[in-house]
């Protein structure tokens, strides 16, 4: 076995892990800009919630894009696009007054998150490393985009204490673009599967596509993106503004948190910071149990821990432990599920075929986005919207139990 695959820190590791950490430090960062950008115009909730709606469905739609891209040109290619894409639509979205504008240009941002996230980097990652040690090296990669949620909303509230928020738009475009400069270190093995040395990329998303299994994975991972999206872009407004006050003699307002729009930063980071432990945890066990049982359990925690957290009253200790379990299941279905495509489907479309099922995570994210902000301003409450991921959550233990994790013909083995 070549010394590269063997290993399970190599520069393709470092660098698919800070491209990742840099590209979710931004994108966790946005429910931030939510009443800054429609309180300076005067804009109602939903406007702001559906150009992140409309981004997280161009991340979506662009996933299975850029790994199609990646497979035909190669991964620095695609990885360059997307950093371009990301970075453009930041700088527009910087100087957008309509609402329309905020829409489009988030178009622009989906796909750079698209172009600069999972899909492809653990894609390039499971390559790398050896068949035995995949699930612990994607889970390692996904805990980084987990520090990127610890960084990102951190970084963003210090930076709106001294800046607009339209500057700390052009300060995140330059970031991403500075990611570019580690591509020379993402050169990994070749992209031929041993497996399926001669299979056309049609000839395998369709075996894929008509697998059953392939489906059941689509659907379930739908609600992890309703769950994540919805949270991402509505909890610091929601903690802003349901949340009781800090105490000002308590532990968190000797740390300098004194309001709930601090808490709300705090909150996400919490998530973040738990999610690392979280998705190693996850990229571990899935080397020694069964993946799909893993996932089940994950979304059956997910939907108890969501319905205490509504049902109780919400303190500034209900909003730190909420953040801290639900930060431990954050990510962690992500080197879950990409294992489960690289293990019925192998790795050579891994890009793509796991693109395609990051979509309907992405469609989650879109309906719990919007939904957050339609319902918002229908009913001037979250509520609903919790209630309704509660009820995919425990919709996706189903599916994810039905999922057949061996490959439906030797192609795939």
């Amino acid at each position: 076995m070549p010394a590269a695959r063997a290993t399970l820190f190599t520069p393709v590791m470092v660098a698919g892990c800070v491209i990742l950490l840099v590209n979710f430090g931004i994108r966790a960062s946005f429910g931030l800009f939510q009443i800054p950008i429609a309180g300076e115009f005067g804009w109602p909730r939903a406007e702001f919630s559906l150009a992140i709606a409309i981004q997280n469905l161009a991340w979506g739609f662009g996933q299975p894009a850029f790994g199609a891209l990646a497979e035909r040109f190669g991964d620095r290619l695609a990885i360059t696009a997307g950093a371009v894409f990301y970075a453009a639509g930041l700088v527009l979205s910087a100087g957008a007054v309509s609402p329309q504008a905020h829409q489009i240009y988030n178009v622009l941002i989906g796909f750079g998150i698209a172009g600069t996230g999972f899909g492809l980097i653990l894609a390039i990652i499971g390559r790398a490393v050896a068949p035995e040690r995949r699930s612990m090296a994607l889970g390692v990669a996904s805990a980084a985009g987990s520090a990127g949620q610890v960084v990102g909303p951190l970084a963003a509230e210090r930076l709106l204490a001294v800046m607009p928020w339209s500057s700390v738009f052009l300060v995140f475009a330059a970031a991403i673009l500075l990611t570019l400069l580690l591509l020379p270190m993402l050169a990994g093995p070749a992209r031929a599967d041993p497996a399926a040395p001669g299979e056309p990329m049609g000839r395998a998303v369709g075996r894929a596509l008509r697998d059953p299994s392939f489906t059941l994975l689509a659907l379930g991972f739908f609600s992890c993106g309703y769950q994540l999206g919805f949270i991402t872009a509505h909890f610091p407004a929601f903690i802003a503004e349901v949340c009781g006050p800090i105490a000002p003699g308590s532990m968190l307002a000797g740390l300098g948190i004194t309001t709930t729009s601090a808490l709300g930063a705090v909150a996400l980071a919490v998530i973040g910071l738990a999610n690392i432990g979280g998705t190693l945890a996850a990229g571990a066990l899935g080397q020694v149990f069964r993946k799909k049982y893993l996932l089940a359990q994950i979304y059956v925690a997910r939907t108890l821990v969501s319905a205490a957290f509504i049902l109780a009253p919400m303190t500034p200790a209900s909003v730190l432990v909420f953040s801290l379990i639900m930060g431990a299941l954050w990510l962690a279905t992500v080197p879950l599920t990409s294992g489960l495509v690289a293990q019925i489907w192998g790795v050579r479309y891994m890009g793509t075929l796991y693109g395609l099922v990051f979509l309907s995570h992405q469609f989650g994210s879109f309906v719990g986005v919007w939904l957050g902000g339609a319902f918002y301003d229908r009913f001037g409450s979250y509520d609903l919207v919790w209630w309704v991921g509660i009820g995919v959550g425990a919709f996706s233990v189903a599916v994810n139990l039905a999922v057949r994790e061996t490959p439906p013909d030797p192609v795939a083995a």
